[in-house]
């Protein structure tokens, strides 16, 4: 099992039974250690369910259990490995009423959640504008991941306050209707552990051993819960990489890394630094531009399979130029055998991705937008699942505001006020305030009402994926799509939710079960403890809760042999043959926004290490002089990562000649004319650039250039990030070392060019 492990590897799962760090760079075979480890543990005597592995995606769950079950002969269905927010769904369902939750309780992923919250804002008449709904939501969220409750929020401010007291509502509601959001299903499962001593000290004993993967990305409420689980007994093994940490928007803290080796590890950490993906230029550039970074943990990726191909640099006047070299690029690739899916696009911003997708579709090249919209995620498939979430909870109020009137059934917006009057004047919920409405408005109501009650005793006689049928026909949805335009792969879509539901009663063993019907344990409801060992759930509830975390999981979607376009965030985890990284320009990577953030610059390296060790044979970095940004030119410089990678690593290319675009096949419109007007803008823009990338702007009697140093009387000193426009609409993007970067106009901004900047 392990003799095919490299020595660190094998030190990684044999270690004794104490905590550890291991530290894993990039295609160092983090996954083969974690899963050769539980294997390990087993073989010594270890029982499968003394074991818990925490993921990040559940498809590196199922790749683990997988994994597993090909290195030794177990029954993996019963184990506790799965995502931070599947482990706590897992523990409330068992446990919901230590909880404090009724037992058909819902998840509202990020969009139901958006939904309740501008539901909530509306009802109580709150300013949309001063207190917009993404803004509330990430309040509440953060405030949830600290692991604080509105009564322990400290409000200095009356904004603050009003917030705090909006999450108070919010929770309220979410309570009245039996729904978490995810932020909760983490609070949820820490309180409990945390005020139920009994529970806590129960799977304290029972899981001896914990491990973590992408332990870089866990936030403070989730180590917290962790360690809470782990309590003086059960050994942690974490295994991550400090300098692949990019998730801090997300609420990601790095500190944990430092904090378990300090508190739990001690100093037992295990490097894992052989790299199994990448060539030696590029692991060297990577290794150099890491390097840059303060306070590491410290690691050098090494690999012994040769300096391969030296990391390529090209430069061009606009990001039309640069997409076109880049697809060009991608042309001889494919011709020299590279498979389509093996070529990956990154870039640092979704709005770079347009001008490229316009060259490949141009250029007749496969692509495939990485991280689209997934498959739980799509309109027709959150239409379903909000009838079978009313079929199993008629009381949760996002999901019936969602299709009460979809298809349309005349209820009207005016009918939906007055009946969420009732619902408050009742203190009940949407669907129990039905029969205080009357007239045509009752009525329509009270068939919407009928529908699901109908739907629900159909739920107690048909399997899961029947009844998805019969909710798809009855609702009128089937009807809805057949008479719509683009319906068709509405429909598709639609099927192939009845097929999901079939793979997932099968996976789960259910396909015996009717769906609304809770099923017969094959294993006893208790332990030897008296602790509840399995969660009592129907297939539809386990479906639901499947179909949440789904969406709220960011996994892409299995596609057709294609170019792969993503920001660099969506490719962590990933690998290519060969790697384009674009856009490498001071202000857009990276990003303006991290020169004003603390840490900021640091988190925007570690993201340049991510993207260049996706590549394995190949590596390029495209930059442009000038580049359409929301709506306008900007002119910049290049990016300072790549004047922190050495030259033995780089090979600069001679910018080619843009090859000539060919004609136009569309000849209807003006097709032709569109052609040969985008060649003359792109000569235009193309000429402009380097004037402005040399010469900068002259406004009025000051001539300003990219990387001067400017003084203004309100912001103070800073350092021009970009210049674009010309006249009266020149701008200039600064970055001032106190007020952070800011646009300004250049004709009315009353700079000072400092002198020798």
């Amino acid at each position: 099992m392990i003799d095919s492990l490299n020595p660190q590897q094998q030190q990684a799962v044999t270690q004794p039974a104490q905590h550890t760090l291991i530290l894993a760079g990039a295609g160092s075979g983090k996954t083969r250690v974690l899963t050769t480890r539980m294997a390990w543990l087993m073989q010594q005597g270890l029982s499968p369910y003394a074991l818990m592995a925490v993921t990040f995606t559940n498809k590196a769950a199922r790749e683990m259990l997988t994994r597993l079950s090909a290195l030794l002969p177990i029954d993996t269905r019963g184990m506790w490995v799965g995502t931070f927010h599947g482990l706590c769904n897992r523990l409330l369902r068992l446990h919901h009423q230590d909880a404090g939750l009724v037992q058909s309780f819902q998840i509202l992923d990020s969009a139901d959640q958006l939904a309740a919250i501008r539901r909530l804002l509306k009802a109580n008449n709150i300013d949309d504008e001063k207190y917009p709904a993404r803004d509330v939501q990430r309040f509440i969220n953060a405030e949830k991941e600290k692991g604080l409750r509105p009564h322990a929020i400290e409000a200095y401010d009356p904004h603050t306050r009003r917030l705090v007291e909006l999450y108070e509502l919010y929770q309220a509601q979410c309570e009245r209707e039996g729904v978490v959001d995810f932020a909760e299903l983490l609070l949820r499962a820490y309180e409990l552990l945390l005020h139920h001593a009994p529970l806590r000290q129960h799977y304290q004993q029972r899981f001896s051993h914990i491990l973590i993967d992408e332990f870089q990305d866990t936030n403070p409420l989730q180590y917290a819960w962790l360690t809470l689980l782990a309590g003086d007994q059960a050994c942690l093994f974490a295994v991550g990489d400090d300098d692949q940490s990019i998730y801090a928007f997300r609420g990601a803290d790095i500190s944990n890394m430092k904090c378990f080796e300090r508190d739990y590890a001690k100093g037992n950490v295990v490097r894992l630094e052989q790299n199994y993906r990448s060539s030696g230029h590029i692991l060297d550039a990577a290794n150099a531009l890491i390097s840059h970074n303060a306070d590491r943990l410290g690691k050098k990726l090494w690999t012994d399979s040769g300096q391969g191909e030296a990391v390529r640099v090209v430069e061009k006047p606009s990001d039309a130029l640069e997409a076109q070299w880049v697809v060009e690029e991608i042309k001889a690739l494919l011709k020299d055998g590279y498979a389509p899916d093996q070529v990956a696009v990154l870039y640092r911003s979704n709005a770079q991705s347009r001008v490229l997708e316009h060259q490949l579709f141009s250029s007749a090249i496969p692509y495939k937008v990485y991280g689209g919209q997934r498959f739980f995620e799509r309109q027709e498939i959150k239409h379903v699942l909000a009838y079978l979430r009313l079929i199993d909870n008629p009381n949760a109020d996002t999901s019936w505001l969602r299709v009460v009137n979809f298809p349309t059934r005349g209820i009207g917006a005016r009918s939906l006020e007055q009946l969420g009057d009732y619902a408050r004047q009742y203190n009940c919920s949407l669907y129990r305030a039905v029969p205080y409405m009357t007239g045509r408005a009752g009525t329509n109501l009270g068939k919407f009402v009928a529908l699901i009650n109908q739907l629900a005793a159909q739920a107690q006689m048909l399997p899961l994926p029947d009844l998805i049928e019969q909710v798809i026909h009855d609702s009128g949805l089937l009807e809805h799509y057949k008479n719509d335009r683009e319906g068709a792969d509405r429909l598709e879509n639609l099927q192939e939710l009845v097929n999901a539901a079939t793979v997932f009663v099968m996976e789960e063993g259910l396909t015996e079960e009717v769906a609304g019907r809770i099923p017969v344990s094959p294993e006893p409801a208790v332990d030897e403890n008296g602790m509840a060992v399995l969660s009592a759930m129907s297939p539809l509830a386990a479906f639901l809760s499947h179909a949440s975390l789904e969406a709220g999981d960011n996994q892409a979607q299995a596609g057709q042999a294609a170019v792969q376009l993503m920001t660099i965030h969506a490719a962590k985890g990933l690998e290519f043959d060969a790697v384009f990284i674009t856009g490498l320009e001071e202000g857009l990577f990276p990003h303006e926004n991290s020169l004003a953030e603390l840490n900021g610059l640091e988190e925007e390296r570690r993201l340049m290490y991510v993207a260049l060790t996706r590549g394995r044979r190949r590596v390029y970095l495209t930059l442009a002089q000038s580049r359409m940004l929301h709506g306008k030119t900007r002119y910049a410089t290049r990016s300072r990562f790549l004047d922190e990678l050495p030259d033995a690593h780089l090979k600069w290319l001679t910018p080619r000649q843009a090859a000539p675009v060919a004609q136009s096949a569309w000849v209807g419109g003006f097709g032709r004319e569109a052609h040969g007007w985008n060649q003359a803008r792109q000569r235009a823009t193309a000429g402009m650039a380097s004037t402005v990338a040399k010469s900068g702007l002259i406004v009025g009697d000051q001539h300003f250039r990219v990387g001067q140093g400017v003084a203004h009387p309100k912001f103070g000193e800073g350092t021009i990030l970009t210049l674009s426009g010309s006249g009266n609409e020149a701008q200039a993007q600064i970055h001032f070392r106190e007020a952070g970067t800011k646009t300004l106009a250049l004709g009315v901004a009353k700079l000072t060019i400092i002198a020798g900047g």
